[in-house]
């Protein structure tokens, strides 16, 4: 068997049972908190009749059933691949077809942070405005790690729990202008915001279905998405006193919206977009601008995307440069692609096209240092100009 096959199964296939994995029942993916992913029906074979502990096959560490979570990343990816199946090459855009364009000149790794038994199935990444810190929500026991300008991990907060401030499973994350951490919970469907030492001082429940992608604004506002609800919400609050202004919808009627950019300059948003798959065909993607009022300017999906581009494209996350270019991670290429300003959208230009596995996160810097989350490799990668 060709190792790119092995690899293929290795990450398809439940490594207890070796049945490959499903969306729902038994076959659903779930990670261990070592990290280590097993399927729903081997979780609940290892912990026997009682259901009170088990022990990782791979690294015998003990855990509760309880402390598993959904592996999210491996759920996308079968989303990605959709009910007509197709090889996790086809799908990442590793088989066939000529090489990757190159990154434009001038833009190289500057660092590259945490890594497997660092980070765990990480899923968002945001830059603080002021001071240049990096915080990263991943699946591991504290769910949000704090990075300084060099690399270094400063501090680790967000205890797996059910205590009000626990976070149960990150989705997102982003940082305010005064350094609040602002994560969205998946696990019990909450927006929950820190200081800069992690602790909690606010925590919002009520009126959300599935909260996930989530972006600063100016003025102590955060916009983000509820992909469940097919709505955009805008949060205002006084992060420092721990009190809740006001939670507004903005704008419905969206395709389980999930990543979502806010640019600086203008106030326009970019929301990614999910959309269902239709009989045998995969699901795809729907990039859509909106201005400041929440008023239409672009909208584009992967078909619209293959005209300009001769490859699929699967767009996982979204950002604004410094110019006000929005630029997307793609799955499919493993690359980070710009599609230019609001006026002419789309436009395509690949600035990343090697060195992603699979990139699910995105954001700028200060220093207009680009910042990419590669779930694939449980790293976050910082580009800047050479």
């Amino acid at each position: 068997m060709a190792a790119e096959d092995e690899a293929e199964l290795s990450l398809l296939e439940c490594r207890v049972c070796f049945e490959p994995y499903g969306p729902d029942g038994q076959r659903r993916p779930l990670n261990l908190p070592c990290g280590h992913v097993l399927c729903r029906g081997c979780v609940g074979a290892l912990a026997g009749a009682e259901r009170q502990r088990l022990e990782c096959p791979f690294c015998r560490r003990l855990c509760g059933p309880a402390d598993t979570s959904e592996c999210r990343p491996l759920l996308q990816l079968l989303e990605l691949l959709g009910p007509a199946g197709g090889g996790l090459a086809s799908a990442l855009g590793r088989s066939g077809g000529g090489a990757a364009a190159a990154a434009p000149a001038g833009l190289g790794l500057r660092l590259c942070l945490g890594g497997w038994g660092s980070l765990v199935n990480p899923t968002g990444v945001a830059a603080c405005p002021g001071s240049g810190l990096l915080a990263v929500a991943h699946d591991g026991k504290k769910r949000i790690h704090v990075f300084g300008p060099s690399g270094f991990c400063l501090r680790r907060f967000g205890e797996r729990g059910d205590a009000n401030n626990d976070i149960k499973y990150a989705l997102d994350v982003t940082v305010t202008s005064e350094g609040h951490v602002v994560v969205t919970d998946g696990g019990d469907c909450s927006v929950k915001a820190f200081d800069s030492e992690g602790r909690g001082v606010l925590a919002v429940r009520e009126g959300f279905c599935l909260p996930w992608g989530l972006d600063a604004a100016a003025k102590s506002e955060v916009i983000l998405t509820d992909s469940e609800a097919g709505a955009l919400y805008r949060l205002a609050a006084d992060f420092q006193r721990g009190e809740l202004k006001k939670c507004q919808m903005i704008r419905s009627r969206l395709v389980s919206p999930r990543a979502v950019a806010v640019c600086r300059s203008s106030g326009a948003v970019v929301v990614v977009e999910h959309l269902k798959a239709r009989g045998p065909s995969k699901g795809s993607t729907r990039v859509t601008i909106l201005s400041a009022e929440m008023d239409l300017i672009g909208q584009v999906d992967s078909f619209g995307l293959n005209l300009v581009f001769p490859s699929r494209i699967y767009a996982t996350a979204a950002a604004f440069d410094r110019e006000g270019r929005v630029i997307v991670t793609d799955v499919c290429s493993r690359a980070v692609i710009c599609l230019g300003k609001p006026e002419e959208f789309p436009s395509f230009n690949p600035l990343i096209s090697h060195g992603l596995s699979y990139p699910v996160g995105l954001t700028y810097t200060a220093n207009n240092s680009l910042v990419v989350l590669d779930s694939g490799d449980h790293s976050v990668k910082v580009y800047s100009s050479t």
